[in-house]
């Protein structure tokens, strides 16, 4: 199993175990989700995270 799915699945892990029900628990699940896979392609490398300005002087 590669990074971005193993941060995947800790995301939707910690969303179920928020669980409670309803759309709240959706929206819990959903943004976990998200973050466990940002999370994981950041540390894959298939995602930059960098703030920088495009702008050279």
């Amino acid at each position: 199993m590669n990074t971005a799915i193993t941060g995947l699945a800790a995301g939707m892990a910690l969303g179920f175990a928020g669980y409670f029900g309803g759309f709240w628990a959706f929206l819990l699940v959903l943004v976990l989700g998200v973050a466990g896979l940002t999370a994981g392609l950041a540390v894959q490398g298939d995602l930059d995270l960098a703030l920088r300005s495009r702008r050279r002087q």
